[in-house]
């Protein structure tokens, strides 16, 4: 735990705003903004969406995405990204915003597209080019369920990819040699039940004054 915030600290320090004040390990309710760092835990599953510098064997052969079962892993940290350039760091995100995920170790991007899952055969997801390098590919819509208005730490959320229409989704289906003891995530079209995600570790900028 103790390395995972050191990285975090190292990261936030070349990177974020000086005047902001950062909240670690945030409490419920507290707003999710663009340039926080944080973790996404399948709600049914309970494990961690995560990514390692380790490509599919088959499919587009980019770098994977697996769900992490444990709590301490620096590979499971993301920073939340806008699409549009007008957005800032510190802005909140309203339900049915377009926005896209940064691995921070890797600096790759949340991606999908068709091709097929290693496992189950849905839609794949993987994480794809770098800084300066991002395309609709990395789109994801938020979708809060509920009648929250903006994305907030304890909401339910789903992330829709926006050029294939697919749920971000994971199972109880796991790898057993690469990745294994690690489940497989993927997207699916339909919207259901078991491809919700909540936010939980990580480090939340506070939200900008002109908010």
């Amino acid at each position: 735990m103790a390395l995972s915030f050191f990285a975090l600290a190292i990261f936030l320090f070349l990177t974020v705003d000086p005047d902001s004040s950062p909240v670690y390990a945030a409490s419920e309710g507290v707003q999710i903004t663009y340039g926080s760092v944080i973790k996404l835990m399948h709600e049914k599953t309970k494990f961690r969406l995560h990514s390692h510098d380790v490509p599919y064997g088959s499919g587009s052969g980019q770098q994977s995405i697996t769900g992490f079962p444990n709590v301490d892993d620096s590979n499971s940290y993301w920073i939340v990204r806008p699409v549009q350039e007008s957005s800032k760091q510190g802005d909140t995100i309203p339900s049915g915003t377009l926005i896209r995920l940064q691995h921070m170790r890797t600096r790759k991007w949340l991606h999908s597209h068709l091709h097929a899952s290693p496992i189950s055969g849905n839609l794949e997801v993987s994480c794809f080019g770098g800084d300066g390098e991002s395309d609709t590919g990395d789109y994801w819509r938020l979708e809060i369920e509920g009648s929250g208005k903006t994305w907030r730490q304890d909401q339910r959320i789903r992330l829709r990819h926006v050029d294939t229409g697919g749920y971000l989704h994971s199972h109880d289906k796991k790898y057993t040699r690469i990745a294994g003891g690690q489940q497989e995530v993927c997207g699916v079209r339909d919207k259901r039940a078991d491809n919700i995600w909540l936010a939980t570790e990580g480090v939340y900028l506070p939200v900008t004054e002109s908010n």
